[in-house]
Formats: structure tokens, C-alpha cells, sequence
């Protein structure tokens, strides 16, 4: 079983979904999980997470994500994208000044409404669930933040930007409130994700290029290992005759450790521990009352 991650770009037409479920048939394991939801029309960077792996999914889904956006002004649509069924329109009445300064309004926190269309769960239910049954609930505002906005273009009634924000942003509902304030109306028309927390475009493989690699057998080359997301604490090697500590996920006695960079410093706070043949099993934190390293996050590998 493959342990870590794996920066994919998600191309247009799959469902995150869908390149969970090709990956699955790819590497030949069933524990996978994505770290972020993409529109099936939306593309970018997904990071994946792979066996072990996956303990890290709700750490990196909370990670800021930067976005490329195509509005169009002028038309509402029930999927607030350019893909669903217009219910209003309107014309384009505001200036390219006026244009700007409504979408900059927008930086900052904000509430805002989710689209039917989204995976949110209400009361056990997925909204596109029921908006696909052709009912539409209340939905409650969320407290979203939008840390950077660029309006990188104004072409008649579409707008491109580009949109640092937080977890749980809908750039679909970020162009509905835009498009409402301006009093015309708004829908996304194209989106792409240039980054995920600490993953970039360049750095990500389409789905095409992880199954040539693993019919080559060098898929291990792209897939990032777990220990990397905690390269800013020190490490720590624990001593053989702690083995059996280490592969329960028990507390550790300063004896149980080899010393290592990890006491440059006295104590630290938190260490990367690998076991005595070199592997990473875990992160801990020291507890200065009880005077042992505590386990935070296990990944020993199946």
C-alpha cells in the first residue's frame, strides 16, 4: 500500500469522486481520500491522500486555496455556474470602476449562503441531492474569508479574477453576491485552482501521467511522504529496546530517545519520531508535568 500524497490536477468533467475512484483502480488500494471538492467542470490542483495518508486529509483541507475566475455579470443560474438552467437576466449597466470596486468589497470575512447545488450535508442529505428533486431549502450563512482579491480583467459583461480565500469558499456564491450587489446579476463561467495550501500547479500529474508512472513502477517518485508536512519540527530516532512503545503509539521517556537534533534545544515542543530502522512513525509532544513525549498523530504503516 502506497503511503503520502499526491498533488493531481483534476481536469475538466471528473468529480473529485471520479479521480478517487480512477486512483483506487490505478494504484490498486481502496484507502484514498481528496482533500478539497472540485465542480466536475472546475480544474486544478486536488491533493490526494494516500493510505496512512489520509490522517492528514483534514489538515490540508483546511489550507487557504487560490483560484483563476471567469464571472459572468448579467445572468443568475439555479448552480450559480454557467452550467445550469438561467433563471434571470439582466443587463450590464455598471462601469469597469464600478465592476472593480464591488468585487473588492468583497475581501475580508463575510457571510455567505452556500449554493443548492453543493455537497453540504442537511439533515442527513446532500443539497444537490434535493436540488435535483427540484426542492430548495434554507440555507444558513457560513463565515467565509476572502484574503486576496485581483480583478486581472474587464472584458463587456465577464470579469477574471484571481481569489485567495479560505476553506469553505464557494467562488460559484462569491460571483452570485458580486453580481447581486452590482444589480445584475452573476454566474462563474470558468474555474481553475492554481493552489492548495503548499500545492501548486506546477507541481501537480494528471491522472494520465500517475497510471503511466505506475505501470512503469515509478510512481513512488511523485508521491509526497507523509513525515514532509512536519519537516519544521525536529526529529528524534527512538532506541530499539523501545520498539514495542513506538509500534503501539505510547508515550515516550526522554531514555526511550536516541539524542539527536532533536535536543539541540531542550525539550522541544513537538518532534518527528521514526523508529529504530529509520521509518516515520508519528508526531509527539513533550508534557513537561508528566516528563514524556506524548503521541499527537500516529501514521505507522499497515
Amino acid at each position: 500500500m502506497y503511503h503520502g500524497i499526491i498533488n493531481i490536477y483534476k481536469e475538466a468533467g471528473y468529480t473529485s469522486f471520479d479521480v478517487v475512484a480512477k486512483l483506487r483502480g490505478i494504484l490498486h488500494q481502496k484507502k484514498i481520500g481528496h482533500t478539497g471538492t472540485l465542480d466536475p467542470d472546475a480544474e486544478g490542483v486536488l491533493p490526494v491522500c494516500l493510505g496512512n495518508g489520509t490522517k492528514l486529509v483534514e489538515d490540508l483541507t483546511e489550507k487557504t486555496k487560490v483560484y483563476e475566475c471567469v464571472m459572468k455579470l448579467g445572468v443568475e443560474t439555479d448552480t450559480e455556474d454557467m452550467s445550469g438552467s438561467v433563471l434571470s437576466s439582466k443587463p450590464v449597466t455598471s462601469s469597469e470602476g464600478e465592476i472593480r470596486e464591488a468585487c473588492l468589497s468583497f475581501i475580508g470575512d463575510y457571510d455567505q449562503i452556500p449554493p443548492m447545488y453543493s455537497a453540504i450535508k442537511v439533515n442527513g442529505r446532500k443539497l444537490y441531492e434535493l436540488a435535483r428533486n427540484g426542492e430548495e431549502i434554507e440555507r444558513k450563512a457560513r463565515a467565509v474569508r476572502i484574503i486576496d482579491l485581483e480583478v486581472t480583467g474587464i472584458c463587456i459583461d465577464e470579469v477574471t479574477m484571481t481569489v485567495t480565500c479560505s476553506r469553505g469558499t464557494y467562488i460559484r456564491s462569491l460571483c452570485r453576491d458580486i453580481g447581486r450587489k452590482l444589480g445584475c446579476g452573476g454566474a462563474m463561467a470558468h474555474l481553475l485552482r492554481t493552489r492548495s495550501g503548499e500545492f501548486s500547479m506546477d507541481t501537480s500529474h494528471k491522472l494520465s501521467e500517475v497510471e503511466a508512472m505506475s505501470k512503469a513502477g515509478n510512481v513512488d517518485d511523485i508521491i509526497i511522504p507523509i513525515e514532509h508536512f512536519y519537516s519544521k519540527y525536529p526529529c528524534a530516532h527512538v532506541k530499539s529496546a523501545a520498539k514495542k512503545l513506538i509500534d503501539n503509539g505510547n508515550p515516550l521517556a526522554l531514555s526511550d530517545v536516541e539524542e539527536g537534533d532533536a535536543f539541540a534545544e531542550v525539550h522541544p515542543d513537538r518532534i518527528r519520531v521514526f523508529n529504530a530502522e529509520g521509518r516515520f512513525a508519528g508526531v509527539y509532544s513533550y508534557d513537561q508535568i508528566k516528563g514524556k513525549f506524548m503521541p499527537d498523530k500516529m501514521f505507522q504503516a499497515d
